[in-house]
């Protein structure tokens, strides 16, 4: 285990114990949820001492909250728009527990929008027992089937997804929905969030994904940039050090096994400059995807590092563009596009069919989101060039659309975003303690069964804080 620092000097009468150093990677919502627990419990009972916990975060980029982060199009936006789009299922108990910790509940509001399936030009909801059962492009006995299917994996009495992890989806799903039902809805949208890896997905994230939809959503006052901005307050105030345009280019094991966490050198402010001297820590949480924890602890041991790699991912792209007047006035918020409509993205969510335009300015605002292989050649676009690539296709969804309705664009993208879970997945993922004690390893690929997202970024926070704290205790 990693040696307390000056550990004697403590023992003496009189004198206090010096903090424990702690290095969170990432600033995420996981690892500031992370810092916050920790900090929190401070000081801790480490043996028979009381070792007070002095935590730093460091976040590559210039803002908190990864994913869920915000930014303003422009000034006359009250509130900030997310890079990727996001919302709350009401059944998200991590999250909505934390928010109302931290004080936030009143910024959460409750909202019943409309999803939908596009197809053949014309929004088809089906977010409703009895839209399921109207949806007119199969026969009525499919929808009976598809409804059966999807109320036994929605209310199964025990949470089966072990047994499912068994499981590929996609044979699973077309035997018990039948053919035309399971072509028509499900098969072209698992295409198009996995594209060639969807054969593979198992059963138990399909599972995971209809048991937590809820109907009604949740969605936070000035964005989720309030949550991420009151939580970083939080860790702030409860004496964590946060550090933003702060990569970490490696962590090494030290002789005395505590670790060394170098940052990488700000090569646009000085090329030439050297990384700064690495800084001590008796434990590490990484909250990175795996390809980048393979890339600053590659001196791991072997199995651990053959697990990070053997973890596949899509990556998400997102146009968002603002409009001056509503595209789709049929009041959907979400309209799912799968695969086989021939269009160049996934989902076209109107985020201002949920919330009100008046918080943006006025501004009609809509994403366009796609999964993809990291190399795909949007990742290297430029905003411009995605829109040229995407806004042709919004006449689908109205055809009075048109392009000088467009008053702004704002391009995102993640390379790391949607992990691929396939059967067997359960015995695949890396354990959240890595092989040298007091290092940690926590990311979205490890919240299965459930999909990735902010409340278990928050559980998994919390999980892996509760593990170290449990680990600190046994000396």
């Amino acid at each position: 285990m990693p040696q307390l620092p000056a550990a004697d000097a403590a023992q003496r009468p009189g004198r206090a114990h010096p903090p424990l150093q702690i290095a969170i990677i990432g600033g995420g919502i996981a690892g500031l949820t992370a810092a916050y627990d920790l900090a929190r419990q401070s000081p801790v009972a480490v043996g028979a001492q009381r070792v007070p916990l002095a935590v730093t975060v460091y976040e590559s980029s210039d803002r908190l909250g990864g994913l869920a982060a915000g930014f303003r199009g422009r000034p006359e936006w009250e509130w900030p728009l997310e890079h990727f789009y996001h919302h709350l299922f009401t059944n998200d108990d991590a999250i909505i527990g934390l928010t109302h910790e931290l004080g936030l509940g009143s910024a959460l509001e409750i909202h019943k929008p409309t999803t939908a399936l596009f197809a053949e030009g014309h929004n088809y909801p089906l977010d409703t027992p009895l839209r399921v059962l109207q949806f007119p492009r199969i026969p009525i006995w499919d929808r009976l089937r598809m409804g059966l299917v999807l109320a036994y994996l929605r209310y199964h009495p025990a949470r089966p997804w072990r047994t499912f992890d068994r499981i590929q989806a996609d044979s699973w799903l077309e035997r018990w929905m039948g053919r035309r039902a399971y072509q028509a809805v499900w098969q072209p949208m698992l295409q198009g969030k996995f594209g060639p890896h969807f054969q593979e997905v198992n059963l138990a994230w399909f599972w995971a994904r209809i048991y937590k939809r809820t109907p009604q959503l949740a969605y936070y006052r000035g964005g989720f940039q309030a949550l991420v901005d009151g939580l970083a307050a939080a860790c702030r105030a409860a004496g964590v050090q946060i550090h933003t345009n702060a990569p970490v280019r490696a962590v090494t094991r030290a002789a005395d096994n505590t670790f060394e966490v170098t940052l990488a050198a700000d090569a646009a402010a000085t090329p030439d400059a050297a990384d700064p001297a690495p800084q001590p820590y008796a434990r590490v949480l990484s909250t990175v995807s795996p390809g980048l924890m393979q890339r600053i602890a590659p001196d791991l041991p072997a199995t651990y590092t053959a697990q990070l790699a053997a973890l596949r991912s899509t990556g998400a792209i997102v146009l968002t563009i603002a409009l001056d007047r509503q595209l789709m006035t049929d009041g959907v918020y979400w309209a799912n596009i799968p695969s086989t409509a021939g269009l160049p993205f996934l989902a076209l969510v109107e985020h201002t069919n949920m919330i009100d335009p008046r918080h943006y300015g006025g501004d009609h605002l809509l994403y366009i989101g796609h999964y993809l292989p990291p190399d795909h050649p949007y990742f290297d676009m430029s905003t411009a060039e995605l829109l040229a690539e995407f806004s042709p296709h919004l006449r689908h969804f109205n055809a009075a659309f048109d392009p000088a309705w467009i008053t702004g664009a704002w391009s995102h993208s993640a390379r790391y975003a949607q992990p691929v879970p396939p059967v067997g997945y359960a015995d695949m993922i890396p354990a959240v303690r890595t092989p040298w004690a007091g290092l940690y390893f926590a990311s979205m690929s490890q919240v299965y069964p459930w999909d990735r997202g902010t409340n278990y970024a928050v559980e998994m926070g919390r999980d892996v804080a509760g593990m170290m704290l449990a680990d600190l205790a046994q000396g």
